[in-house]
């Protein structure tokens, strides 16, 4: 797959659930958004929670699903919507590991 991102970094509406449950938890959403990436939920769940290092993983993380898809970016642009938007940029990109359904992607 290869272009851009399926949701826009303010699409966070587009699926109301999933934008209500990163809203209170979104240590949980990185969390699926790492499993559905071949990363370990939990692990990468609690590091969410630790100041700095969420950051760190949420860049990696982002870098990582833009890299798989093809979507181009930077690091430098990743870090910008993380420190600048860090729900919207969650959610964008929930959405984009995610099939239709709700359902994360399966480990390649």
């Amino acid at each position: 797959m290869s272009g851009d991102w399926q949701h826009g970094l303010f699409g966070c509406f587009d699926n109301f659930g999933l934008c209500i449950i990163s809203y209170f938890v979104p240590c949980y959403t990185f969390g699926k958004n790492s499993e559905a990436m071949g990363e370990s939920c939990v692990t990468c769940g609690l590091a969410y929670i630790v100041p700095i290092v969420n950051i760190v993983a949420a860049v990696k993380m982002r870098g990582k699903i833009r890299e798989q898809r093809g979507i181009p970016g930077s690091t430098f642009n990743d870090l910008l919507m993380i420190c600048c938007c860090a729900l919207c940029a969650l959610v964008q990109e929930a959405q984009e590991v995610q099939v239709p359904g709700g359902q994360a992607i399966a480990r390649e």
